[in-house]
């Protein structure tokens, strides 16, 4: 799953096995339309970010996508893990799925009505104290 957090939603995608370097592409185009205007884009230190493919798209963005990227091993400043954190623990929790489908439907439900509980986005910001 991949994911990006505003102050006020987020958007995320589900894909099968380890995010690769094409996907972040997509993804971030994605939020580039959804989002339409200038973006900060707060990384880890995932090895597909650092990609060639990767940064030649930024380039092409001409600055409209801005990096930032976490220290090493500092998963507590960034907001989307408070996320996954609250779909594990919480809306998920004590759920035993058949299959990756299942799991896949059942999360995907879940962070979409979470989406239109605002005190769930802010408290991801809270917890890494950038908002």
């Amino acid at each position: 799953m991949i994911a990006g957090v505003t102050r006020k939603n987020y958007l995320f995608r589900f894909h099968e096995g380890s995010i690769k370097k094409e996907q972040i592409v997509d993804f971030l185009k994605a939020l580039k339309t959804h989002l339409k205007q200038p973006l900060l884009i707060i990384r880890d230190g995932l090895r597909a970010h650092k990609s060639k493919l990767v940064r030649e798209y930024l380039d092409s963005t001409n600055g409209y996508i801005q990096i930032a990227f976490l220290p090493p091993y500092a998963p507590d400043l960034n907001p989307v893990e408070y996320l996954w954190a609250w779909l594990k623990r919480h809306a998920l929790a004590n759920f035993c799925p058949n299959n990756l489908a299942e799991l896949q439907t059942i999360a995907r439900n879940k962070l979409k009505s979470a989406q239109r509980r605002p005190s769930i986005i802010m408290a991801c910001w809270k917890q890494v104290e950038l908002w």
